[in-house]
């Protein structure tokens, strides 16, 4: 197909079958699974996941591609095995897949909307199982949070912290520059984020106070994390929860890992909560 990409909607088309094949290995639908794919494109990625999925649900935003997609997949569609959405994935509600009881999401997404998909989809009330994203390489490294020549455990941010409160991020492999027509200025990455749920959480207000601690936590990133939460919390409070966490009061967000943030997170909800 010829399609002249769009740069106001961010688009670059995988062309790298390796790449295709080891996004698909990652997320690993079977016969009896439904994959959500976001952005299929050219449909590329759409062809490898019909072969693998069981069905799979498409959204497309660019109106040319999608009537191109309805052609190219028709024998799907009349299979009832591939739907077709012409729209914004911003503005889907995931609630429509609980009819089917789970769903993985995949999606090679324009990077500019990378943060806005992964709070939409983790954060739903119908959370997806299973993301197998594209993303720019940096943003997969700050994801995950490890040193990318070490391997060793690196500083954290509010998006890594985000994200494995709800599951555990993996860098699959990296996608140089090359594997897209038209070539972005970046090299890119597939992440994985697998046993996705809210088994973190106690309730929706524990929820609620875990992510407003760590946005004060992360609010000022040169001071210590204790200065910062004594902005919405006591310091007696603050002082207390860190000590019984084990937690230097000279610590700054970016050095703790999620487990001391659902520790203070706890404390800090039995405290006001009175559990």
């Amino acid at each position: 197909m010829q399609h002249r990409a769009k740069k106001s909607l961010g688009q670059n088309f995988l062309k790298n079958q390796g790449i295709i094949e080891k996004i698909a290995d990652a997320a690993d639908p079977t016969p009896d699974e439904v994959v959500l794919e976001i952005g299929p494109g050219q449909g590329a990625l759409t062809k490898e996941l019909l072969g693998r999925a069981g069905r799979v649900i498409a959204v497309e935003k660019d109106d040319q591609l999608f009537e191109y997609l309805k052609t190219e997949y028709a024998s799907a569609i009349n299979q009832n095995r591939f739907d077709l959405i012409n729209g914004d994935i911003l503005e889907f509600d995931p609630e429509v897949l609980r009819f089917y009881g789970s769903y993985k999401l995949i999606a090679n997404i324009p990077y500019n909307i990378t943060g806005a998909i992964i709070e939409k989809f983790l954060s739903a009330s119908f959370q997806p199982e299973m993301m197998v994203l594209m993303v720019q390489k940096e943003v997969a490294e700050r994801i995950v949070a490890k040193d990318p020549k070490t391997g060793r455990p690196g500083k954290e941010s509010i998006l890594s912290i985000a994200v494995k409160a709800y599951g555990i991020p993996t860098y699959i492999c990296t996608v140089k520059a090359g594997s897209f027509v038209p070539a972005p200025s970046i090299d890119s990455a597939v992440i994985k984020i697998s046993e996705i749920s809210r088994k973190n959480f106690l309730n929706k207000h524990h929820e609620e106070v875990f992510f407003q601690l760590v946005k004060a936590g992360f609010a000022h990133k040169r001071k210590i994390l204790a200065g910062n939460l004594k902005n919405i919390l006591e310091p007696d409070l603050v002082a207390q929860a860190m000590n019984e966490g084990g937690i230097l009061l000279n610590a700054r967000a970016e050095d703790l890992g999620i487990s001391q943030w659902l520790f203070l997170s706890r404390y800090v909800y039995n405290a006001q909560y009175g559990i």
